[in-house]
């Protein structure tokens, strides 16, 4: 028996084997289910950032389009930026950034879906992450001291453990 052959006891981290080896989680034999995952971030600027972005006046161009197709992108890249993760097809992604004047900060909140034998919460994740991470990048020149938080997975939908929603 190898070392991938020994799985992890029940109530255990899955990534890691009986024997403490990380590997990758066998799902061959899962049914396939439709599943779907939302997570949700903010990025907090200086007022005069937020007024570049929603005028569109930015030196890189629109943004927020900008920050989507990136954050699109980065859905569909999970796995080649996470170590153990499968490469999955997606069905469907969509990112949505609410500007939110008073608090001088953009939330982006991302949904993906499959039908596959693995969730896509890090897809969703990852796709928050590179939208939040894009507008960084766009905005940096004008403001450095932006700030990245409360990235998290809101819900998830099927699989074997079923529906689950963020209580907070």
């Amino acid at each position: 028996m190898t070392t991938a052959d020994k799985q992890a006891p029940a109530g255990e981290l899955t990534h890691f084997d009986a024997t403490g080896q990380a590997h990758m989680v066998d799902v061959g034999s899962k049914e396939d289910t439709r599943r779907s995952a939302v997570a949700a971030g903010t990025i907090r600027m200086q007022p005069a950032t937020l007024a570049l972005i929603i005028s569109g006046n930015a030196k890189k161009g629109d943004v927020l389009g900008i920050a989507r197709i990136a954050a699109i992108m980065g859905a569909k890249r999970t796995s080649d930026l996470i170590p153990l993760c499968h490469p999955l097809a997606l069905t469907r992604v969509t990112v949505d950034f609410e500007v939110d004047a008073a608090a001088n900060s953009v939330h982006c909140r991302a949904q993906v879906d499959t039908t596959g034998k693995t969730g896509v919460e890090m897809e969703a994740l990852t796709s928050v992450q590179i939208g939040l991470l894009t507008i960084y990048d766009m905005c940096k020149a004008v403001d450095r001291g932006m700030v990245m938080t409360n990235v998290r997975v809101l819900e998830k939908h099927g699989g074997k453990s079923g529906d689950w929603t963020a209580t907070v």
